[in-house]
């Protein structure tokens, strides 16, 4: 409510009184003390004192007693006096406002790097100038030196900025970030098609925006591939911690609701995207990521500056409609479909108004069919060890979750973008996540947008209101995070901790373009996951068959017998893959030790004398002569380079058999189009696992080109009754082991620390 400036009202002339005549109109005759008249003379003034003080009786009775409802009434009635209006726009008739005013005026570009600017030139911002084909824009406030200047960018300074006539101006607070908003409508007015939001403390890793983000989504220089997505599976999760995905689940970006931060899981699995749509690019920064202030006060020990790392190698991730992330303002892309979601509100405190943008951003991108994408380091910040009062996050620590619940359940019936756009900032001012303010601000904001020659995107059908896809087995992605060195309460996980993060990494660069494949004898239900938990650490994926299917467990069915059958299948929905590691749940892998195993070549058991056996076919009605038949047959089909291996490697005597146990073998991708090959020569013929993988074998390569990184495994027919001692964790890999209970892999997972000491982590 706004309150009209009036003239103050003439003051009477003052009397002049001297004591003389203080003393005596003191000492004057006195009146007639009569009650009755007195009365009657002070009647009114009487009647308006007892009122006053019923009045305030009242209020401090209804304030003490917790008469609510009396004063809610009180409220709703002022509440009925600050009532919020809907700006009214006639979108047709803005007229186009052209730069007029700066040397710039015919200057163009289609990419920017707008930051603000406090302060002279840092050597992050002189960084940014030398990035090719961006332009640097520098927005000026009351804290910049008048005398500010950097060689490659152009600078607006408050009194350049009042100049470009655009409407916004009018709203934005002198000594603040948020007037970066001017520069968005400068940069877009001049060219622009897409935005990096930064600051002044940041470098771009390696110099080259490109190499990070997806700079381009159309033509030909953009990347024509699917994204990974957050899986919308669970309706209730609203918002995610993607510093998760990307290797640190201890700690949790600004804007992440604090009832949240406890949520440290990693995802079961993830879906896909077709790219394309992903309007908004966040990326995230090394060194001091984007925290608040809850964080940056309890996770230090002393005044060292944060130096936080999070997993390069992590894929992009995109968030799915009905599930948000938090954005900020210092290391984002904004394609021209999104531009009209870079308004910064000017209500709310400054450490909240870029957080309060992104979620207020992200709802809108799901009407015009675009999505947000998290991309891994991008940037490296610096910690100035400057940190800010928590006060400047109050409208975050007291709003956000109730403000992301609010958007998803948002719905709007208007047809244009901009009108959904205006709509949404109202009832944000109405649910008072900001201010009237704000609503106006959004209304100045979109007539500079359209002024300035912006096109609105047209909308698209919200998938929110759809019925949600059920997610197969084939829609399902895995992939398990790092787990980077993390700070806990101020203490960062160093010296043999950071050793063994290491070892982890190295054995995750090593393995982590490897898929394993596992076959489980025994009751899934107990084991499946625990056996992703151990080897998802390592391997790209781990792909569970089982005698019979579970859908719950992403477990496909698969006869042990004849499972070789099955891998094809495997090796083309893993068609990026470097290799294949086939693993039975009775042999333990301890990879660890074969960190040193050419990945082009094949692995096998072929020098364990006790897993590779000959035997004879003498006996023309046993089984083995049998299946020797059967080799037989396949090996007269094969082509000559196959038949040629296979005669060069296998016994002279014709009445023997070559057997592998089979329990363990890696192919390399090279040999994947044989392998399958050969399994179509085998068709229906019934040839075992361990008659079959031996033939495959020696037809692909010859034998003594095998690595023979398991020739040291143990191997026995039977276990020891001390199964303790009977394990190693010198060796590349033991049979036989038994895992039938959740007990028994505890057992496991201890005995395997030996190797791996982080495994003791997951029990």
């Amino acid at each position: 409510m706004l309150v009209q400036d009036r003239p103050n009202p003439k003051s009477p002339k003052p009397q002049i009184r001297t004591l003389p005549t203080l003393l005596t109109n003191r000492f004057s005759e006195s009146k007639n003390l009569d009650c009755s008249t007195w009365f009657s003379e002070n009647f009114y003034k009487i009647i308006a004192i007892l009122l006053l003080i019923a009045t305030v009786a009242a209020l401090f009775f209804l304030r003490n007693v917790g008469d609510t409802a009396a004063l809610l009434c009180l409220e709703n009635k002022a509440q009925k006096l600050e009532k919020i209006e809907l700006p009214r726009i006639n979108w047709n008739s803005i007229a186009s406002m052209s730069d007029k005013s700066s040397k710039y005026a015919n200057f163009r570009s289609e990419q920017w790097i707008v930051v603000s600017v406090s302060d002279y030139p840092t050597d992050s911002l002189r960084n940014l100038v030398k990035i090719k084909w961006w332009q640097v824009l520098a927005i000026g406030n009351s804290k910049t030196p008048s005398d500010w200047t950097l060689k490659g960018a152009i600078f607006l300074s408050l009194q350049q900025q009042a100049t470009l006539g655009f409407r916004v101006v009018d709203f934005l607070p002198y000594d603040s970030y948020v007037r970066k908003t001017v520069g968005y409508l400068f940069a877009i007015q001049h060219g622009a098609k897409k935005i990096f939001d930064a600051d002044d403390r940041g470098d771009v890793i390696g110099g080259d925006l490109g190499k990070h983000f997806d700079v381009e989504l159309i033509g030909e220089g953009a990347r024509q591939e699917t994204i990974l997505q957050y899986s919308h599976e669970n309706p209730n999760r609203t918002i995610v911690n993607p510093y998760i995905h990307f290797g640190q689940r201890s700690v949790w970006p600004r804007g992440l609701p604090l009832e949240n931060v406890g949520e440290v899981g990693h995802e079961e699995f993830y879906t896909e995207v077709f790219g394309g749509k992903q309007f908004i690019q966040q990326g995230i920064s090394n060194g001091l990521p984007d925290v608040d202030s809850v964080f940056y006060f309890t996770r230090k020990s002393g005044l060292e500056a944060f130096d936080i790392r999070f997993d390069e190698r992590a894929p992009k991730v995109a968030l799915p409609q009905g599930t948000m992330v938090p954005v900020n303002s210092f290391n984002t892309i904004y394609h021209s479909s999104a531009f009209w979601a870079l308004m910064l509100p000017v209500s709310v405190s400054t450490m909240a108004s870029d957080v309060l943008r992104g979620y207020w951003g992200q709802r809108l991108l799901w009407e015009v069919g675009g999505y947000v994408v998290v991309y891994p380091p991008t940037v490296h910040r610096y910690d100035r060890i400057e940190a800010y009062p928590f006060s400047e996050e109050k409208d975050l620590h007291v709003n956000v979750g109730r403000l992301i619940k609010f958007l998803v359940s948002w719905r709007s019936s208007d047809h244009r973008l901009f009108e959904k756009i205006l709509e949404l900032s109202y009832a944000m001012a109405e649910e008072r996540f900001w201010t009237e303010q704000d609503v106006k601000f959004t209304a100045a904001w979109l007539q500079d947008l359209l002024a300035v020659g912006y096109q609105q995107p047209r909308l698209m059908s919200l998938e929110l209101d759809r019925p949600r896809a059920s997610i197969g087995h084939g829609d399902r992605k895995e992939f398990i995070p790092q787990k980077l060195p993390s700070i806990h309460l101020g203490v960062e996980e160093t010296g043999t901790v950071n050793y063994e993060i290491a070892n982890l990494i190295r054995w995750r660069k090593n393995f982590g373009n490897v898929v394993l494949i596992m076959y489980c004898s025994g009751p899934v239900e107990r084991t499946a996951l625990e056996w992703r938990l151990l080897y998802g650490r390592i391997f790209k994926t781990v792909v569970i068959l089982s005698e019979q299917k579970n859908e719950d467990l992403v477990v496909e069915e698969g006869q042990l017998d004849q499972i070789y059958k099955y891998l094809p299948k495997i090796f083309d929905q893993y068609a990026s893959a470097e290799g294949f590691l086939f693993l039975q749940d009775n042999t333990i892998l301890n990879y660890w030790n074969m960190i040193q195993a050419d990945k082009t070549k094949l692995w096998i058991t072929n020098k364990v004398s006790k897993s590779w056996t000959i035997v004879s076919t003498n006996d023309k009605s046993d089984w083995f002569s049998k299946q020797a038949n059967l080799v037989e047959k396949v090996v007269s089909l094969m082509p000559v380079h196959f038949q040629v291996s296979y005669k060069e490697s296998i016994t002279k005597d014709a009445n023997s058999l070559t057997i592998c146990s089979s329990e363990v073998f890696y192919i390399p991708r090279r040999f994947v189009g044989d392998f399958i090959e050969l399994v179509g020569l085998v068709d229906t013929l019934e040839i075992h696992q361990k008659v079959a993988i031996p033939m495959f074998f020696v037809s692909m390569d010859s034998p003594q080109n095998f690595d023979s990184v398991l020739s040291k495994m143990i191997f026995k027919q039977k276990a020891p009754t001390n199964s303790s001692t009977f394990y190693s964790a010198q060796v590349p890999a033991v049979h036989p082991w038994n895992v039938s209970s959740e007990q028994d892999f505890i057992k496991l997972i201890r005995i395997m620390a030996e190797g791996d000491p982080l495994l003791m982590e997951l029990v």
